[in-house]
């Protein structure tokens, strides 16, 4: 998954996106400007191969890459605050916050937005923060499940990010490589989210980060995490995404290519090249092995999409 420079394609990324090795567009805020010429891009993009999955960041708060003409979606650490006031009324929000974010995407032609975040709130990490539900498992869990109950109703699937848990680690990944030196009893907690809802989850995105009781690499690049522990213990058997390779967290392999197969090899189903694209350039002609699961996040928008929207949206006013 490869993203663009601006507001319409260029000519080199219209080659660019027909090549086989290239399964997805990620999109940015550089990427909009208004509903009009997002839909026109998003377009574009789609005649240059209908099978491209489209995706963004759209999580609310801090991270809402769509503003203009979009809802504005709370941080998900406001409906934390609002679940320790008022349980029953903040899960019918959540609710309400998933089927927004969704329908609104859905109906300019994103696919699915790499949300919810599922890291428990530590106060550690500033890049977390409160992007995070809560501190409380339990309330992440009830919380993020009624998230995710929301954007399937829209008819879009869901990614719950950071596999195994980034909230305890201070580091930012996009920055370094943390180090969470925790055992593997102090991280179940952080488990435990993923394990209640790996049933609801349509995809898994691991975080670079590394967990060094349990192995030495990053979750993004180790089989033991993503393989041994998500797979076959915890039973997941949707889509993996890889973070970002062009984070300093994923800078522990030098060689983009090297990178590249380190993540699929270690089970990521596709990976991420973002703000780089010297490094899509050296990648993008070598014969990846592609993931028949990646068609299942294709989106679908619901038809009566509008009723429900004007709804959930006066759900969420008070957040």
């Amino acid at each position: 998954m490869m993203d663009v420079s601006g507001l319409i394609l260029t000519e080199a990324e219209k080659i660019q996106l027909a090549k086989p090795s290239i399964g997805g567009v990620i999109l940015f805020s550089r990427n909009f400007e208004n509903i009009i010429q997002v839909k026109e891009l998003i377009k574009s993009i789609r005649l240059t191969n209908q099978n491209l999955l489209i995706a963004v960041d759209h999580e609310g708060g801090r991270v809402q890459r769509f503003k203009d003409g979009f809802t504005h979606l709370p941080a998900m650490a406001k409906l934390g605050e609002a679940y320790d006031k008022n349980p029953d009324k903040a899960l019918k929000q959540a609710q309400a916050c998933g089927f927004i974010l969704a329908a609104e995407l859905l109906a300019i032609g994103v696919d699915f937005s790499f949300a919810p975040v599922l890291d428990l709130d530590y106060e550690n990490s500033s890049v977390i923060g409160d992007r995070a539900f809560h501190s409380n498992p339990d309330t992440v869990i009830k919380l993020a499940a009624k998230l995710i109950d929301g954007m399937h109703e829209a008819g879009m699937k869901c990614v719950g990010k950071h596999f195994p848990g980034h909230g305890f680690a201070a580091a930012d990944s996009h920055l370094d490589l943390p180090i969470d030196n925790r055992s593997m009893d102090k991280i179940e907690a952080d488990l435990s989210v993923f394990a209640s809802l790996k049933s609801a989850l349509d995809a898994v995105m691991p975080a670079h980060i590394v967990y060094s009781q349990v192995d030495k690499k990053p979750a993004g690049f180790s089989a033991k995490w993503i393989k041994e522990i998500l797979q076959e213990q915890l039973g997941f058997s949707g889509v993996i995404f890889s973070d970002d390779l062009s984070m300093q967290g994923a800078h522990f392999i030098k060689n983009i290519s090297k990178r590249v197969a380190a993540a699929l090899d270690a089970g990521c189903d596709m990976v991420l090249i973002c703000n780089h694209p010297e490094l899509v350039e050296k990648v993008i002609d070598q014969d990846w092995k592609s993931s028949e699961k990646l068609k299942s996040m294709k989106g679908r928008l619901v038809d009566e999409y509008k009723i429900t929207l004007e709804n959930y949206q006066q759900n969420i006013q008070e957040l």
